[in-house]
């Protein structure tokens, strides 16, 4: 019977690739003291079915091909959105993690040598504990050596579980982050109804000009109507002000006291909704190039994407999918959904055109072979190239008809789906190498030498990140970035809601990448 269900199993890998993920699902939600493996869960399972039979893992390179595509694709639109805007607080967060790897490099090299593992064997554990696919530049620097497949297979799982625990002690600390920006998701927004106690503008309170604040309401004698940037505010002014709690305090000070009446109880003559942008010629345009005003009266103050809330400024880019809330007369609350769309219809169709044109332009950056001196070879590969190109699309967000930007859910389904199948596949495929020689001393001197490494790495990135006054959250996605494991950013983001996580992570993957390919063939030269 076993027999016969393993033949099945053979003869249809998506079957097998279904089971794994179900009983991957069934893993990940499974607590281990503070970790749970979530998306990793397919990884383990699928370690654990490979072992049955060597063919279960076998002509499985594309289906884990799109995996990994649709994973790297799609978090690199997402990253790429804060990307050049980050820079100027991440390049030195880069050059740690390039100091690390290199690091991580001389540390495995050292004690594999002194394990007496090969160099085969130390490269392929440096490709798997960061999860690099500097693998296939790692089996070509070692001529196709059993043994770079059997340093993958092992340090693979050490690398993940290693890099979950840390990101578990990391994530949600906080500590001293004086050069890192405020997330915006950690902030969150809220709206004050202000009485008027001095003679002063709306354009001279504090943040305002900043775009640190928004007025929306202004009851003045009796009469509500919609505040502008030119209004001048008298004494027994009421106003909304909207912002974040520290922002909107500022702001109250300015101008008076809080006032006891909500100013959005009453909603007969200025009403508020929020519509979901639907609309394909809004989508990757800036707010601010909108003719809001023009065509509803009204004014934009939030936009929310996924789970964040942003106040909404000028420089904002649209994205199919957010909500936006709109303040408008009570009378023009249909030209408003007639502006944005508010079709969930519309927005929950795939753009298939933008998404394969993407994935496919990143996959030939990945596939583009450049010489080094030395001998040495370098590409990006299909994780890496899809993740730039998405990088470099989500910054654009638009090109003439074409539409970049997926809709945040559609981002994260397409996400999660990617990340699994990728994950479940490469199980499958390690687990005859992994069960081998997991329990032989060479398998015990892998573990020991690729954990050893990765701590070492991750304590240089992560001090780092706190001597030069980062935030806890963006040097855990750096981290995971620095790891270059999918699963550690799934398992990040399910322990904080922090925007810069994702742009650290994309940050980190790409440059490390690119470090790690060169490094797996020096580590095999020598």
């Amino acid at each position: 019977m076993f027999t016969i269900v393993l033949d099945f199993l053979v003869a249809h890998q998506l079957v097998t690739i279904l089971v794994v993920l179900a009983l991957g699902a069934m893993l990940g939600q499974i607590k281990f003291g503070p970790l749970r493996f979530g998306a990793a869960g397919a990884l383990f399972m699928g370690l654990v079915v490979g072992t049955l039979d060597p063919r279960l893992g076998q002509g499985l390179a594309s289906v884990k091909a799109l995996g990994v595509v649709l994973f790297c694709y799609t978090v690199g639109l997402s990253a790429g959105s804060t990307f050049l805007s980050d820079l100027k607080r991440q390049w030195t967060l880069m050059v740690a993690a390039i100091v690390g790897l290199v690091v991580m490099a001389g540390a495995a090299i050292g004690l594999g040598r002194l394990f007496g593992l090969s160099s085969a064997h130390i490269a392929g554990l440096y490709a798997g504990v960061l999860t690099s696919p500097a693998i296939d530049a790692a089996q070509s620097a070692t001529q196709g050596a059993g043994d770079t497949l059997v340093g993958y297979a092992i340090s693979y799982p050490v690398g993940v579980v290693v890099a979950m625990i840390v990101v578990s002690m990391i994530a949600t600390r906080k500590w001293p982050a004086k050069k890192d920006n405020t997330s915006m998701a950690e902030a969150g927004l809220t709206s004050v109804s202000t009485v008027v106690d001095r003679e002063t503008t709306i354009r001279h309170t504090p943040g305002f000009t900043a775009d640190q604040i928004r007025m929306s309401y202004l009851l003045r004698d009796g009469e509500m109507r919609l505040a502008r940037p030119d209004d001048d505010l008298h004494i027994g002014d009421q106003v909304l002000v909207v912002g974040n709690p520290n922002d909107v305090d500022k702001a109250v000070k300015h101008l008076g006291h809080r006032s006891r009446k909500r100013l959005t109880d009453d909603r007969n003559t200025v009403d508020f909704r929020r519509f979901l942008v639907s609309n394909p010629l809004l989508v990757g345009r800036r707010l601010g190039d909108i003719d809001v005003r023009g065509r509803t009266s009204g004014k934009v103050t939030r936009v929310r994407r996924g789970d964040l809330d942003m106040l909404a400024n000028d420089d904002i880019i649209l994205q199919p999918g957010d909500r936006v809330l709109v303040v408008v007369p009570a009378n023009r609350l249909s030209d408003a959904a007639d502006l944005f769309g508010d079709s969930e219809a519309r927005v929950s169709q795939v753009d298939a055109l933008s998404l394969g044109l993407g994935a496919a332009m990143g996959l030939v950056l990945g596939a583009i072979l450049v010489a080094l001196p030395g001998g040495l070879k370098f590409e990006l590969g299909a994780a890496a190239g899809p993740l730039v190109m998405g990088m470099i699309l989500g910054a654009v967000h638009r090109t003439g008809p074409l539409r970049w930007d997926l809709p945040h859910a559609t981002n994260n389904i397409l996400r999660q789906i990617g990340l699994m199948i990728f994950l479940a596949c490469v199980g499958l495929a390690s687990g005859q190498a992994f069960i081998s020689q997991a329990l032989t001393w060479h398998g015990l001197a892998v573990v020991i030498v690729s954990a050893v490494s990765l701590i070492l790495g991750g304590v240089i990135l992560l001090a780092a990140a706190r001597w030069l006054q980062l935030s806890a959250q963006r040097a855990t996605g750096g981290f995971a970035g620095f790891v270059g494991q999918p699963a550690i950013l799934g398992y990040a983001n399910t322990l904080v809601n922090d925007e810069r996580i994702e742009s650290a992570y994309g940050a980190l993957f790409a440059l490390g990448t690119v470090v790690k390919i060169v490094m797996v063939q020096v580590i095999a030269l020598l």
